[in-house]
């Protein structure tokens, strides 16, 4: 036995990026199993809402039908019953899309991982709306590319300032959450969708268009995919996922791309995990089959409309005076601006101690942080909670005007 004098210490671990406000977001986020603190942090879908009953009898069916099937290794590219399925939606939609143009992933973080796997290197530069989806950031920051912030308003990204971007840093990727954004909650408009495209097509760089909230529209109409546009067809990777409509414990997403790109995904995917859960996948597409999701759909995009409105309502009386805040069509994110001098990572924890969490909104923005952003998801809440939590928040905020 070598003596532990003798013994050589293994290889380090390779240092992970640094991903600011990391740790207060695993913080705010975990507070959501917690029945004494009303969390607006998470974007979790209400539980009330899922259709539990006929997602158990799908599995049901599945287990009793075909369980040698269900219980195998399956494809890597996925259940091809699941892809018709969402292949037929998307086309309904407006979007043409074969079953396979489509890549069952392990929810649509994976399939954005897979895209930044196949088409990043260090030192390649990815442009973002800022502020954008912090976990992106986190999943661009791992592959040692260069964020590169672009401002966005209420009509989404600039395309001025996209245009002096393109110019200046040639980003090879674009990435973007056209459709009720996260964290803002709020909608490029279409004719900003269109320019984007242009700009894709003179300039050589991809898209990634994520789309996981674009199902849950409760007010007005909607606005075509960014990967509908024709001078973008080539060049736009979809992603979508069941999380928010069906279930988020099935962990089942989907990638739309070109065919090569496609394929360049569904080769890292085996390597990575060889497929997504064989069983979750195919009761995905019996539930798809013997329901109406978009009948289901109806009664999510009421609740989340009243929730919403319950939100909107209260944060006049609740936060500073020159505060501003986003109104979404749909979705289910608020974000709330407040006046110069205020720190919302500062007041997370006066509120946790308060009962009530958000998401501060600095660690959100690529570019320079803005402290006085926060965050707030309406879905998981009934009205009454809201106010709740709502009146919770406002004892915090007391006298920071």
């Amino acid at each position: 036995m070598t003596p532990p004098s003798a013994r050589v210490p293994p290889p380090a671990l390779v240092e992970p990026p640094v991903l600011a406000g990391g740790s207060a977001i695993h913080e705010a986020l975990a507070l959501t199993g917690r029945p004494d603190v009303i969390s607006f942090a998470g974007g979790l879908p209400a539980t009330e809402l899922i259709d539990a009953d006929n997602l158990r009898a799908a599995y049901d069916r599945v287990l009793s039908e075909s369980p040698g099937r269900a219980l195998q290794y399956a494809g890597s590219d996925g259940d091809p019953g699941l892809r018709a399925a969402i292949a037929a939606r998307l086309s309904r939609q407006g979007l043409p899309t074969r079953p396979d143009d489509l890549l069952i992933t392990t929810g649509a973080q994976q399939a954005l991982a897979l895209l930044a796997t196949t088409l990043l290197r260090p030192g390649d530069v990815v442009a973002v709306e800022d502020p954008t989806y912090l976990a992106a950031l986190q999943c661009f920051a791992y592959t040692g590319a260069r964020v590169v912030p672009v401002p966005s308003d209420d009509g989404g990204i600039v395309v001025e300032a996209l245009e002096r971007v393109v110019a200046t840093a040639r980003p090879k990727l674009l990435y973007l959450v056209p459709t009720f954004r996260n964290p803002t909650g709020q909608t490029m408009a279409g004719s900003r969708r269109r320019e984007v495209a242009r700009l894709a097509a003179e300039h050589g760089f991809r898209i990634v268009e994520d789309d996981p909230y674009g199902e849950l529209r409760f007010r007005g109409a909607p606005v075509p995919w960014i990967a509908a546009q024709p001078e973008a067809a080539d060049r736009t990777a979809l992603l979508g996922s069941l999380s928010k409509t069906i279930a988020p414990g099935l962990r089942l997403g989907w990638l739309r791309a070109p065919g090569t790109l496609r394929r360049a995904c569904l080769l890292a995917k085996q390597a990575l995990d060889l497929h997504s859960s064989t069983v979750d996948q195919a009761a995905a597409a019996r539930y798809l089959a013997d329901h109406d999701l978009d009948a289901h759909l109806v009664s999510v995009r009421a609740a989340y409309r009243e929730r919403c409105a319950t939100l909107l309502a209260a944060l006049p009386r609740v936060l500073p005076a020159g505060s501003t805040w986003s109104r979404p069509d749909g979705g289910m994110f608020v974000w709330a601006r407040l006046p110069a001098g205020h720190d919302t990572g500062a007041l997370l924890r006066d509120a946790v101690a308060k009962g009530v969490a958000y998401l501060p909104g600095a660690p959100f923005h690529a570019g320079p942080a803005d402290p006085g952003t926060m965050r707030l998801s309406f879905a998981a809440h009934r009205p009454e909670v809201i106010e709740e939590g709502v009146g919770r928040l406002a004892d915090v905020l007391a006298g920071t005007g």
